[in-house]
């Protein structure tokens, strides 16, 4: 029977919960890992063999923030053929499970962004596990590149719109100082993963929210109210509470490689997360794109518009994973888990993806000893990559 095939992947240092180890064979079976075992298992002498060449296996890359790819921008294209350019774009750098973010727009974009993301999945689109709603219930004072003028509060549609029987995870960035506690804990009992950004809340205003149902933040330190002696604003109640996630850009312009090891090291293990906050130049030889009908050119691996405004990121998780290790000195067991299994918790996906066990999607990204990015996996199909 075909569901019976068995892929053994062989001669790879394996990414576990406690760091690679050598000798070890993963076997696949469907979209699933069967086991993970000793390469002398009589089982894989059974199986197709695919030989990983001494590279690194580590989980498929989890990006809870990825506004474009390939040259194309979610907010202006919010379909099923631009979600699907997107992801094949990330796929390439390692990410094998995303959710494509939509920042601030009309109610229509939302809703038509809201639509495409579910017939993504129902259509099986590989790696497209939800959306990620980044505005527009958002402070005018810390708005970044985002249109103010749209900028609006949640009434009783968008909180049907976002909460109602969607097929894949919402999670949604809004200022708790414009949205009531009321609203927050509505959103976060009917499932939706609520976190803050783009605000300019005090501490106590933050920390009430996060007594609401605020589960993170959206791209610590940037368009938040900042740690300061006498007054801790968001990064203070960010660092402060123990069970809260911090997404962080690791390109090191949005936040310096001392701000991110300060996080890292006041976050509670697993609540640290790697996210891109990518924009249309990754996987793109365009370094321009539009946004609000500005022209935005990432130069260096920076996003900026023509008045020095970040916008979003030249990031890919790859290069992120790489930074952790060589800018900010963790070891890759950790950057790894920033990357994959610290992000599934947070969405509610742990027990379907982000560690190589028995059970999980085979969802992987293989490396080469410079961290390049050589081959992914997504629900045990495989596709090899040229070299970034």
């Amino acid at each position: 029977m075909a569901s019976q095939h068995i892929t053994a992947l062989v001669n790879g240092r394996v990414m576990g919960d406690h760091g690679l180890r050598d000798g070890l064979a993963v076997l696949i079976q469907g979209e699933h890992i069967l086991a993970v075992t000793r390469a002398d298992d009589a089982r894989v002498a059974q199986a197709e063999r695919h030989d990983l060449e001494g590279r690194l296996l580590l989980p498929g890359f989890i990006d809870v923030q990825v506004n474009g790819g390939g040259g194309v921008l979610f907010n202006e294209s919010p379909t099923v053929e631009a979600l699907a350019a997107i992801a094949a774009a990330h796929r390439t750098f390692g990410t094998t499970g995303m959710l494509p973010t939509l920042i601030t727009d009309t109610p229509e974009v939302m809703h038509a962004a809201l639509n495409a993301v579910d017939e993504a999945i129902e259509q099986g689109v590989p790696g497209i596990l939800g959306i990620h709603v980044e505005g527009p219930f958002l402070a005018p004072a810390r708005k970044g590149i985002h249109n103010a003028s749209l900028f609006r509060l949640p009434d009783a549609d968008d909180v049907h719109a976002l909460s109602s029987g969607r097929r894949g995870v919402v999670m949604l960035t809004l200022a708790p100082d414009q949205v009531s506690l009321d609203t927050i804990g509505q959103l976060s009992r009917a499932g939706v993963v609520v976190v803050a950004g783009h605000t300019a809340a005090d501490h106590d205003t933050t920390r009430a929210a996060l007594d609401a149902g605020v589960s993170g933040f959206t791209h610590l330190y940037n368009a938040m109210t900042p740690l300061g002696s006498r007054d801790p604003g968001v990064v203070g109640a960010a660092l402060d509470d123990p069970h809260s996630w911090c997404g962080l850009i690791v390109d090191l312009h949005h936040v310096h490689p001392v701000s991110l090891r300060v996080a890292i090291a006041a976050k509670a293990r697993g609540k640290s997360v790697l996210v891109t906050d990518a924009m249309p130049p990754v996987g793109s030889p365009d370094p321009t794109y539009i946004l609000n009908g500005q022209t935005i050119t990432a130069r260096d691996g920076i996003c900026q518009s023509d008045d020095g405004v970040l916008a979003g990121s030249a990031l890919d998780m790859a290069t992120g994973v790489r930074n952790l290790v060589h800018a900010v000195g963790l070891p890759l067991a950790e950057a790894s888990r920033m990357a994959s299994s610290y992000p599934a918790a947070w969405i509610g996906r742990d027990h379907v993806q982000g560690r190589i066990v028995a059970g999980q999607r085979a969802d992987f990204a293989v490396m080469n000893d410079d961290l390049i990015v050589t081959e992914t996996w997504i629900g045990g199909l495989h596709q090899v990559h040229g070299m970034h």
